[in-house]
Order: structure tokens, then C-alpha cells, then sequence
């Protein structure tokens, strides 16, 4: 506004020099600013490939066990299982696992890039009581009735299961893999104290000898083993530098083909459901003294590339019809015209009572 009270627009003009001096100085102050509060900060989960040569320890991780029956998560060693050396380390990776609430700790499990296992043995862990009139049932009984299920991690992704019957073999890419099951016979409740752990991977093409976890599956078995004790019941399973040691911990008087020591390694094969369930097998009952052991086994696959590995877990492979998904949009869609609706109404009542004055 000029002195003689008329109002005049004024056109402000920026050389380019001007702007490109401006947008430097954000640049260096983005830089510093990330520089200074971000020394501590978390990755991506996925954005930086790690890759291993051949016999590299990978790790294992496990998180929070989730139900189908309750919406209250337990954390993995509230119940009885096998624990490192010095008791299980807190590992999550990034913030989002923080902010999500999940319990990402370290397992014994010892996993080594291209390197099978054949029946290794993990521990010897006492569940508890068995299920008796007047007799409060131990926590994995309680798990197994409310079906709750292990979440394993390696290398990020998280384990797929693999459930395997007299007819079927089915792959499910969520929820994880039970920790036991309630027979259909007697209604007992059995613990899964065998897993078949198997990882695909991926060559590195612009590294030599260099591989990428590309697939992570798990199949849970039951297998009663009858042993004799070589080390105490709950003893740690014991660490050579950050890494689970291989160790014997029972000698098994009734193996099954997998764990029988007498057959050489080159002529073993992986546990498999028809060892289960051949004439004389029974499931371990969850409850008792229980040796827990695993199968690990490595697959090559060249077609998955570690940037499409998850794309799987994200269509679920198509498990969930895509009607489910459209009726998830279309509800959002709906919550947003509320909400609009409502907002747009709230405004012009204002608007009307500011007109009215």
C-alpha cells in the first residue's frame, strides 16, 4: 500500500542463481541434519542384499509366537525350548520390527551357507506335565490347544511351513508353522520337535562365489525318540564365537533313516513324512523329557532373483481370493467419504455462521 492509500502488486523475481545457491544450502543441511541424529539409525528390511560364500554361518532368528485363537502374542522362550549359550539376544534389524512390537531374539540353530545337516540335535528340554485330571497342563500343551505358531526369520524373510499329509503337500506363506497339534484319535496334544529347514539360494552374478537367501521354508514333524542322555536337560546349547556349535546330546536307540549314524552322510536322506509315520512311529507327546533336532537343506534356484523373492509372501500365493482385496478397498473407499462427508459439513456450518455475522 503506497502512501496515497492505493494498493499495488509487486512481482517478485528470483535469479536461478539465487535458487540454485538456495537448494544447496537445504542439500548441506539435509546432509547434516542426517549426519548428526542419524548415526544410530536402522535399515530397511530388504534394501541391502547381504550375500555368503559357501559354509558362512547364517543366522536364524525367531520373533514372537502369534495364535489363531487369541489376539495375545507369547514370546518364544516362555516356553521350554532350546536356548544359546548366555540366553537369547534381542536382534531386531530396523525400526519398523521396534515400532511393530516384535520380539526378534537369536536361536541356537546352526545354519551354513550350501551345507546340509542330517538329524542335528539341538537339546533335551523337559515340557512338563502331562495332561491329568486335576492337573494343570504345561505352557506348550496350553500353546498347542490355542494354536499358537513359531515365526522364524532368516535373512529377513520370514519362514514359510510346509504341511504334509496322505494326500496332500501344501505351502502356506503366512502365519508361520505350528507348534504342535491335537490328534484326531485320542485328542492329545503332540509338540513338533523335528523341522525340516529348507533354503533355496540365489548365485551372485556380478560376485564369484558369492550366494543370496532367496526362499525360506520350514516343515514341522513329530517324532517320538527314544534316547539315552549324554549332556544335562536344559543346558544351553554352546557358542563357538557368534555361532550355534554342532554337539551330541542323546544316543538314539530307535533312529529313524535321517538320523541313523551308521548310514554315511552321502547315502542319508532328509527326513521326510514316510519315515514318520512308518510301522512303529509315534509322535512325541508335549510333555516330558523331549530331544529336539532339524534337517537342513540347500536347493539352487537360478529363476528367483533376490529382488522378486518377495513377491510370493506379498501374494500370499494366491491364497486369499482377489474378491477379499476389492472388498478391502471398496471399505476403505466408504470410510473415506464419511469422513469427507462429515469434515465438508462441519465446514460450512462454520462458514454460514461466519456469513451470518
Amino acid at each position: 500500500r503506497t502512501q496515497d492509500g492505493l494498493c499495488r502488486r509487486v512481482k517478485i523475481e528470483t535469479h536461478p542463481n539465487q535458487l540454485m545457491m538456495m537448494h544447496c544450502y537445504g542439500v548441506w543441511l539435509t546432509a547434516l541434519f542426517a549426519l548428526i541424529s542419524g548415526a544410530d539409525a536402522f535399515y530397511l528390511p530388504g534394501v541391502n542384499p547381504q550375500s555368503f560364500s559357501e559354509g558362512d554361518p547364517v543366522k536364524l532368528k525367531v520373533n514372537k509366537m502369534t495364535s489363531r485363537k487369541t489376539l495375545l502374542p507369547i514370546d518364544y522362550y516362555g516356553l521350554p525350548f532350546c536356548q544359546p549359550a548366555g540366553g537369547p539376544k534381542m536382534d531386531n534389524e530396523n525400526l519398523g520390527e521396534f515400532l511393530g512390537g516384535d520380539r526378534i531374539e537369536s536361536s541356537p540353530y546352526l545354519l551354513k551357507m550350501k551345507t546340509d545337516m542330517y538329524c542335528q540335535q539341538l537339546c533335551i528340554s523337559n515340557l512338563g506335565n502331562d495332561e491329568q485330571r486335576g492337573i494343570a497342563p504345561n505352557k506348550v500343551i496350553k500353546a498347542v490347544r490355542r494354536e499358537y505358531h513359531n515365526n522364524w526369520i532368516v535373512d529377513n524373510l520370514s519362514a514359510a511351513s510346509i504341511v504334509e499329509d496322505d494326500e496332500t503337500i501344501t505351502t502356506r506363506y503366512w502365519q508361520g508353522f505350528p507348534v504342535g497339534f491335537i490328534s484326531e484319535d485320542n485328542r492329545k496334544a503332540y509338540v513338533h520337535n523335528h523341522v525340516n529347514i529348507e533354503l533355496m539360494y540365489h548365485p551372485v552374478e556380478n560376485e564369484a562365489n558369492k550366494f543370496r537367501v532367496v526362499r525360506f521354508t520350514v516343515e514341522p514333524f513329530s517324532i517320538k525318540h527314544d534316547f539315552d542322555s549324554i549332556k544335562e536337560d536344559g543346558d544351553a546349547v554352546n557358542l563357538d564365537g557368534d555361532v550355534p556349535k554342532a554337539e551330541q546330546w542323546a544316543t538314539i536307540s530307535n533312529p529313524i533313516q535321517s538320523c541313523n549314524k551308521d548310514i554315511p552322510l552321502t547315502q542319508r536322506e532328509h527326513t521326510n513324512y514316510d519315515m514318520v509315520i512308518a510301522d512303529g512311529r509315534e509322535p512325541q507327546e508335549a510333555s516330558g523329557r523331549v530331544l529336539f533336532t532339524y534337517d537342513v537343506k540347500w536347493i539352487e534356484n537360478k529363476e528367483l532373483k533376490w529382488a522378486s523373492r518377495w513377491d510370493i509372501y506379498l501374494s500370499m500365493d494366491n491364497a486369499i481370493p482377489p474378491r477379499v482385496h476389492w472388498l478391502s478397498i471398496a471399505n476403505s473407499i466408504v470410510i473415506v467419504c464419511v469422513l469427507s462427508a462429515m469434515i465438508i459439513t462441519i465446514l460450512l456450518k462454520s462458514l454460514r455462521q461466519d456469513l451470518a455475522r
